[in-house]
């Protein structure tokens, strides 16, 4: 076919096209249909299983509190706080209970005595106490105190920590003030529960230990005229102290190692060798207790007192973060 041939054939069919389509003979356009995947089912959201929060009489919180538990959920446990409320530690580390337990004195904004050199018995107590925990810890026995630095903590809760753990012993490190009088040598005081012949014992060793090491410093010492191992009673007739009075079944012991108020002793105590030597003595008091049967000494009958403690109660205490 020629050109004009073939232009006539293509006029024809574009002709055609419109009659077509008003008739509705146009052939259908058949379209291929497209299957979208259906979106992944996701499943309705589930709680997370409860986390399991270990067992344990008490803990060491992320910043290094030991705090005695009283119940636990899935959430954490339930502590005794420094200030002696209740809150739900949801970080710790379970305590296994150590061998000691060591109870610097005071804390916080409760100083205790104060030195004429300004040397606040919170502050030596503390130091004292690592000394001792340190000796202890190089004689293979497993020790803790009950504040992590120069912190607050109630004295129900110091007590309540104890009775949760149940060490072998217990020992609240404290450095005296109001002396009767001069004396000619060191004016140590410890005392023990009334009815407890393992604290009795190791109240005698440790004051032992102590006299034997102070006495080799030459200072204008002063003390009480009772000085020595003793008890102090209350008007029910229970222990005077509550670090002894609420800590019964475990073998426990307050020691007032010298007098901080005295201007020639606080100089002493002040010297970070005298606070080591005053640590060992403590430890050496209570290695003995436990690995032999030393009878101690310097008990004494003591005088009747009414002076109060003072202390350790929760007023005006602010938890710090645990």
């Amino acid at each position: 076919m020629g050109a004009l041939a073939l232009l006539a054939a293509c006029g024809s069919t574009s002709a055609r096209v419109p009659l077509e389509r008003a008739a509705g003979t146009l052939p259908t356009t058949t379209t291929t249909a497209t299957t979208v995947p259906a979106p992944p089912t996701t499943p309705p959201p589930t709680s997370p299983p409860p986390r399991t929060v270990p067992a344990a009489n008490a803990v060491t919180s992320p910043h290094g509190f030991p705090l005695p538990v009283d119940s636990r959920d899935d959430r954490g446990w339930l502590v005794e706080t420094p200030c002696g409320n209740r809150a739900t530690l949801t970080a710790g580390t379970p305590l296994t209970t150590p061998t000691v337990i060591l109870d610097p004195g005071h804390g916080g904004g409760e100083t205790g005595a104060i030195g004429p050199n300004h040397l606040r018995e919170a502050v030596v107590n503390f130091a004292v106490s690592q000394f001792a925990k340190s000796a202890l810890q190089a004689n293979g026995v497993t020790a803790i105190l009950t504040r992590p630095g120069d912190d607050r903590v109630v004295l129900t809760t110091r007590s309540a920590l104890v009775r949760k753990l149940r060490p072998a012993a217990f020992v609240s490190v404290h450095h005296n003030s109001s002396p009767d009088g001069p004396r000619t040598s060191p004016g140590t005081e410890t005392y023990y529960q009334y009815r407890s012949p393992q604290s009795k014992r190791l109240a005698g060793l440790i004051y032992e230990e102590v006299f034997k090491t102070l006495s080799a410093y030459e200072v204008a010492w002063v003390g009480q005229v009772d000085a020595g191992a003793k008890y102090r009673l209350n008007g029910q007739g229970g222990d005077f102290y509550h670090v002894l009075r609420e800590t019964a079944g475990t073998p426990s012991a307050l020691a007032e190692l010298a007098f901080l108020s005295d201007p020639p002793e606080a100089d002493l105590l002040a010297r970070p060798d005298v606070q080591k030597a005053e640590g060992e003595a403590v430890a050496r008091g209570v290695l003995r207790f436990l690995r032999t049967q030393d009878p101690g000494s310097g008990y004494v009958i003591p005088i009747p007192r009414n002076t109060p403690a003072g202390g350790g109660g929760p007023g005006g205490c602010v938890d710090p973060p645990l």
